[in-house]
């Protein structure tokens, strides 16, 4: 088990950011990695779908996931702020209480 505090932060991404969002991630958790994968982001506003996913009723988002030490956090989500400002990024911060390999 980690003894320093650590952070869960999820993002559900726009597709046509996937990229770029990668490119940021690599350099600043480099250290720790991250996952990503492919999701269905269900909201009952339609600003921004297209007719398909307001029939459908879902979206398709990239979802990324990582570990982040508590002094990380505050200079991942400002990064992420100036460099993705208003492109409708959805994010995420959960505690992590344990983790681990088994």
């Amino acid at each position: 088990m980690n003894n320093g505090k650590e952070y869960l932060v999820t993002l559900n991404v726009p597709p046509g950011l996937e990229e770029a969002v990668v490119d940021n991630l690599l350099v600043l958790e480099s250290e720790h990695g991250f996952s990503s994968f492919i999701v269905n982001s269900h909201d009952h506003r339609n600003e921004g779908l297209s007719l398909l996913e307001q029939v459908t009723g879902r979206q398709k988002k990239i979802r990324f996931q990582m570990y982040v030490p508590e002094q990380g956090l505050p200079v991942l989500l400002a990064q992420l702020r100036q460099e993705f400002a208003g492109s409708g990024i959805h994010y995420w911060v959960m505690p992590v209480i344990e983790n681990g390999f088994i």
